[in-house]
């Protein structure tokens, strides 16, 4: 069987890539595409993508143009349909913001899309850039989204079958693409249990939080820097992005930068900290804080989106209420009245939780609807029942 898996761009390794890869470890002889692709972006996950067969659509091809993408925007439908892919029976497509649902099958080949999130610059979520700030861009963006909105939607009704990485995505694909959905969480990369068989002990040692985030306007991290300035808790931050500068530049003694750091040490960091912070609002899903979980860590995140499906309240962490750093500190005053017996059992619970999204349940998953609509299909292209 002739297989081919698309997703959005390659040109940073985030939550949507890792479920990518998975796909192409349950399907090793599948040819990628991608809209862009930038081996060098990827950092040390280049090494699990340079073998791969990749095509690059025209627009991936010409320099000036991919680094122009948000206000060549418009150019998406014209990328996506322009793969040809005829030749396939199957065809998986990974997508969020760049809309490659989009792309263009005929029958039998069956196409299948995984919905990270409809884009969320078309349907008022916040965004990693600010861009409604400046009435020039303001005015073209609302012009140019209307337009994509609309080929939004008419690409959500292209794929035989589509898959969301969650239940608030699987409402969003309800209320935009009016389209039933199946709900299959991404992988996360759970340790061996044996990594965390010795939670019970060092706890005096666990004097810091941590969150691992793109360092983007959306996630919020700006609010856990000021709520460790005005309540003097220790702090790592573990990644990049536009925003790092100023979030360095409001930081106080006790917050630390990390930048991006290697799964060894990312490791380590999660087996010493006390708890795993995350202020996003309308997060997906939110594999950073299901992988902390993974080690074991509790998590106290802001009630929104996915995260009120993997957080519950005082079992594996606590949700606070408002973007606010007096509500996050009522949440963590919580958890540190916590005795050590029932801090442990939190840990505990927070590991039980995070095996529901492991790499082989989401394989296992992947493989069944896959199997049982190959299955549909060819029945009805053979003429019989289904």
């Amino acid at each position: 069987m002739k297989i081919a898996i698309v997703h959005d761009q390659l040109r940073e390794f985030g939550g949507a890539e890792r479920v990518l890869v998975v796909l192409k470890e349950i399907y090793p002889q599948a040819d990628v595409f991608t809209s862009t692709f930038d081996l060098n972006s990827l950092g040390e996950h280049k090494e699990i993508v340079k073998h791969w067969n990749v095509h690059v659509s025209w627009f991936g091809k010409i320099p000036l143009l991919n680094r122009l993408y948000s206000p060549l925007r418009f150019l998406t439908p014209l990328i996506w349909e322009s793969f040809d892919f005829s030749k396939y029976d199957l065809v998986i497509s990974s997508t969020g913001s760049w809309m490659c649902k989009g792309i263009v099958t005929k029958k039998p080949t069956i196409h299948i899309s995984y919905i990270h999130h409809p884009p969320r610059y078309l349907y008022g979520y916040e965004t990693a850039v600010e861009w409604q700030k400046h009435l020039i861009i303001k005015i073209y963006g609302v012009f140019i989204n209307h337009f994509l909105r609309l080929w939004d939607y008419e690409a959500s009704q292209k794929p035989d079958h589509l898959i969301a990485n969650s239940i608030e995505t699987q409402k969003r694909i309800t209320k935009f693409y009016r389209r039933d959905s199946t709900v299959i969480y991404p992988p996360v990369n759970v340790p061996s249990q044996s990594v965390i068989s010795n939670v019970e002990r060092n706890l005096a040692k666990r004097d810091y939080f941590i969150t691992v985030s793109r360092l983007a306007r959306a996630k919020h991290v700006d609010l856990l820097i000021k709520a460790a300035n005005k309540y003097h808790f220790n702090l790592k931050v573990v990644g990049v992005g536009r925003d790092m500068k100023y979030l360095q530049s409001i930081a106080g003694l006790t917050i630390e930068f990390l930048g991006n750091v290697s799964d060894k040490k990312l490791k380590d960091l999660y087996q010493n900290a006390k708890a795993f912070l995350f202020a996003s609002i309308d997060e997906e899903f939110g594999i950073a804080p299901v992988e902390a979980m993974g080690f074991g860590l509790p998590v106290i995140a802001y009630a929104s989106g996915g995260l009120k499906e993997t957080v519950h309240e005082d079992v594996n962490g606590y949700l606070f209420q408002e973007q606010s750093e007096k509500s996050l500190e009522v949440a963590m005053k919580k958890l540190q009245s916590l005795s050590d017996e029932k801090y442990l059992d939190m840990r505990k619970y927070a590991r039980k939780e995070s095996e529901k999204y492991s790499e082989e349940v989401f394989k296992k998953k992947i493989i069944q609807l896959v199997n049982s609509k190959l299955l549909i299909g060819h029945s009805r292209e053979d003429g019989n029942p289904c």
